[in-house]
């Protein structure tokens, strides 16, 4: 199983240092030159990583998701140790680090750049050091967990999720603890630790918890079968077929137990499995849930799956893992070498990630024509894929509310002159004056991804408009 972590890792290395960067790991990749303890859409945590990625390998796409392939990878180990631990004698460990390896969460999360990516490791630890806790009674490993969960939390702020977790399990399955003060001071430890984001929040008029949390009050009955409807779809396709399988029957089953039982073992997965589970029904109740956003759910549910013991789910095992990892390999061959040529709007790889030199190439071409003195985007991926891919000497400005929360240099002043790059669907540009000067597209093998509207413009300064930053040394 090492030898094939070890080789599924560099496999994933590769393809994170071939592929190009998405809109939004272009977008993190700026956070991670304009560090905050905080940001408008998350914490900072995958700024950091970035941060870290990029001061080992450069500002290359391998730099970008550098941790990401290895976080998966220690991940796995944590995951392994802890079905161990809670699943004696079942051989849990390699099944559970297996059934996780081959979701195209894991799969295909290794590989890019999110916040998720600390997130499940964050997680997979607390999980990890939790398992200790039940299987060892010692209280020393209850600071480990307030320092994990801080840590989750500043990953994403579903982490949140994971105290609601643990205080659902101190009361079901671990009142002995209550009475003593290990808890609270692992409490107080992932309190301190997440500290900063709650800082730089409060700074910030609660931008980044109005902007995450505000999505909790939705409610709207006449869309919610369509929502529950993309919310099974999304986790079908994610964890693959036969995983998703494997992973309801191991929630079931571990529910059960809980309920009859009050194991602590089983309570545990329950309330780090179904708990997060049933809040994201809950969510698509009144608004759509991205596929990514259970993904907190998989580490406790891949050690129940772990843990299912009749006829029909051992032999589903090895079958569900081997679709899963022909899954994957089917995704890894189509965005690194695109042997199926699908039309454009309907590629989700080429959507993401082709074609952006070609349109930095057009959009240079008409910048030198009209004589513009910097490019400007409103749209915060394409400013930042431009950023990236655009000659040094061209300033790129970012235009738009969220940029007024970063530590950025200001855009030039009204005398400039700029072009301003728009997608063509948007309905107008941000900055009204603007004269539409002719049109440039994002291409791949001579087929057309998407259009772009291109402007004369000048800042009008009725929102934020910041300088971005250009990659250091060769790409």
């Amino acid at each position: 199983m090492a030898a094939a972590l070890g080789l599924l890792t560099l496999l994933r290395l590769a393809l994170a240092a071939s592929l190009p960067l998405a809109p939004d790991e272009a977008y993190y990749w700026v956070w991670s030159r304009a560090l905050a303890p905080a940001y408008f859409d998350h914490p900072p945590m995958i700024a950091l990583w970035i941060r870290a990625g990029t001061w080992i390998a450069g500002d290359s796409a391998l730099g970008v998701r550098l941790l990401g392939p290895i976080s998966a990878a220690l991940g796995s180990v944590l995951l392994w140790d802890a079905a161990e631990r809670l699943l004696p004698g079942r051989r849990a460990g390699l099944l559970a680090a297996a059934l996780m390896n081959a979701t195209l969460l894991t799969g295909v999360g290794a590989v890019i750049a999110t916040p998720d990516a600390p997130l499940l490791l964050f997680w997979t630890l607390g999980l990890w050091g939790m398992a200790r806790i039940i299987t060892r009674g010692s209280g020393a490993w209850w600071p480990a967990v307030g320092l994990f969960v801080g840590l989750a939390f500043a990953s994403k702020y579903t982490a949140a999720l994971f105290v609601l977790g643990i205080g659902i399990w101190l009361v079901a399955a671990g009142r002995k603890w209550l009475r003593r003060p290990e808890p609270y001071l692992g409490a107080a430890l992932a309190l301190a630790t997440a500290t900063p984001v709650f800082w730089w929040n409060a700074a910030h008029q609660w931008v980044s918890f109005v902007r995450q949390g505000g999505r909790t009050e939705a409610w709207s009955p006449d869309r919610a079968p369509q929502y529950l409807l993309e919310l099974f779809a999304g986790q079908l396709g994610l964890a693959t077929p036969l995983i998703f399988l494997l992973l309801v029957a191991g929630m079931t089953v571990a529910a059960r137990s809980a309920w009859r039982r009050r194991d602590p073992v089983w309570c545990l997965l329950v309330v780090l499995s179904v708990v997060p589970a049933l809040i994201f029904v809950q969510h698509a109740l009144g608004d759509r849930v991205q596929a990514n956003w259970p993904a907190i759910a998989y580490p406790a549910a891949a050690i129940a799956a772990s843990g299912l013991s009749g006829g029909f789910w051992r032999r589903l095992q090895v079958p569900a893992i081997v679709l899963g990892l022909a899954m994957t390999a089917a995704v890894y061959v189509q965005a690194e070498f695109a042997p199926l040529r699908l039309p454009p709007e309907h590629d989700p790889i080429a959507l993401q990630i082709r074609g952006w030199r070609n349109l930095a190439a057009a959009v240079e071409v008409a910048r030198s024509r009209v004589g513009a003195g910097f490019v400007a985007a409103d749209n915060y991926g394409v400013a930042a894929e431009l950023a990236r891919t655009l000659p040094r000497d061209v300033p790129v400005v970012a235009v738009g509310p969220r940029w007024s929360t970063f530590e950025l240099p200001t855009a030039p002043g009204n005398a400039e002159v700029g072009l301003l790059v728009e997608p063509e669907d948007h309905a107008a540009p941000i900055w009204q004056a603007g004269q539409e000067i002719g049109r440039a597209a994002r291409t791949e093998n001579g087929k057309v991804i998407r259009v772009y509207r291109l402007y004369r413009a000048t800042p009008d300064h009725s929102t934020s408009a910041v300088l971005l930053p250009h990659p250091e040394g060769d790409e």
